[in-house]
């Protein structure tokens, strides 16, 4: 049978049951999932109840009192010390919406990359966003990749959401993990384990990393396959009633910075100790995922086809970016309007492709310039080549787009 282990970690979240039954409702084979819950919940929250599938055998409930809950990834890993041999898995949050059919989507499409030749294929992504309140009202409607962010401050890679272009009729290769959509074999249970003393940052970069060289192929799925609440207004996570989550995410942070390298504070050979059972794999290593997805973690540098989120390199000797900082002056002259909405501060290279946006926005464009001020400074970095030219264009409420400026660097 095609046995699927489902993994749920849920905190206190009113969306989980609702997540389950749409789960089971749209599912073409609800008799093949396994579902493994850590019910981390309180007893203040009366509607927070599994006994609906209480006697349900496809149910496996990890009772857990909110006050023992250590964060998600230690949940995670509660949950994949349940896993019985099923031939696929799926891991997801526990607020989502799916499409019908989606178990049939999920294993014909892995079962097309195994067809290619991949082993041990990967489906994961941002999935599109749906809003409890509002739903099915304003779901989106494509399905969605990540691409890079930034490295945080403490070394820890973020990432942005963004849509597959409408002409993808097969899975396209990522270069990341994410935590709440990821479809794959179920031996990656074993494989990849969560670790437990990651508390929440740091959870999607070293999984991407650890299943990269235990021989995972990793893929954005190019079909909607289900929806997840990002905002999750007005509801108790895990950090609010932890008063102790700042210092487990810093032992995150170091985790993250020791397992991979970052800034050269890699621990060699006590990794071996310190991550045993969440270290790097075997079959390939780091430097062959840095290769891959064009991120160098030793100082933070990063591809061209990286920081513009073309499709990975598979051998290529790219040149790596370090982070290219800009003081920009910008004079009051540039502002002869009163009503600016936002405006655009993009880099550029010498054709004119973009390498870098990041806005000015109403309140950033209103606070520039006090009194007699006549010009202002704003600081921009990002990683990624040093550009050739910079542009401003601002946006007017009344007469939109307006005054472009283009400046050599």
């Amino acid at each position: 049978m095609e046995t699927i282990f489902i993994q749920i970690a849920s905190y206190r979240d009113p969306e989980l049951i609702p997540t389950i039954d749409n789960m089971l409702e749209n599912a073409d084979n609800s008799s093949g999932l396994k579902i493994c819950i850590a019910h981390q919940h309180s007893n203040e929250d009366e509607w927070d109840t599994l006994l609906k599938y209480a006697n349900d055998d496809r149910f496996i409930i990890i009772d857990i009192p909110y006050g023992d809950s250590l964060g998600a990834c230690w949940a995670r890993n509660q949950i994949q010390q349940h896993y019985n041999g099923e031939k696929y898995t799926l891991q997801i949050d526990s607020h989502h919406r799916f499409v019908k059919g989606w178990d049939t989507i999920c294993i014909d499409m892995l079962k097309s990359l195994q067809d290619e030749g991949y082993n041990k294929p990967l489906l994961t992504g941002y999935m599109p966003s749906y809003f409890p309140e509002k739903d099915p009202v304003e779901r989106g409607n494509k399905p969605c990749g990540m691409k890079f962010d930034r490295f945080t401050p403490e070394g820890v890679v973020f990432f942005l959401p963004y849509y597959l272009d409408e002409t993808v009729t097969s899975p396209i290769p990522a270069r990341f993990y994410s935590a709440h959509f990821a479809f794959t074999v179920g031996d990656f249970c074993k494989e990849v384990q969560h670790d437990p003393m990651f508390y929440f940052h740091g959870e999607e970069i070293t999984i991407a990393v650890r299943a990269y060289t235990w021989g995972y192929d990793l893929f954005h799925p190019h079909k909607l396959i289900n929806w997840h609440e990002y905002t999750r207004v007005g509801r108790v996570k895990q950090w609010d009633d932890d008063k102790d989550w700042h210092s487990k995410n810093e032992i995150a942070h170091s985790r993250t910075r020791r397992l991979l390298g970052v800034d050269g504070e890699v621990c060699s050979p006590c990794n071996k100790n310190a991550f045993k059972g969440y270290d790097i794999g075997s079959h390939r290593t780091i430097m062959d995922y840095e290769k891959y997805s064009g991120i160098r973690f030793k100082d933070r540098a990063i591809t061209n086809s990286c920081s513009k989120n073309t499709l990975p390199s598979k051998g290529l000797n790219e040149p790596y970016f370090l982070k290219s900082k800009h003081q920009l002056t910008l004079r009051k002259d540039f502002f002869p309007e009163d009503d600016y909405e936002f405006a655009a501060l993009i880099f550029e290279d010498k054709n004119g492709e973009p390498l870098n946006r990041e806005d000015l926005s109403k309140v950033e464009i209103n606070n520039l310039f006090v009194g007699t001020q006549e010009s202002s400074t704003v600081r921009r970095e990002y990683n990624g080549p040093d550009p050739h030219q910079w542009v401003l264009w601002p946006y007017s409420t009344s007469k939109g787009w307006i005054n472009k400026r283009v400046f050599e660097i």
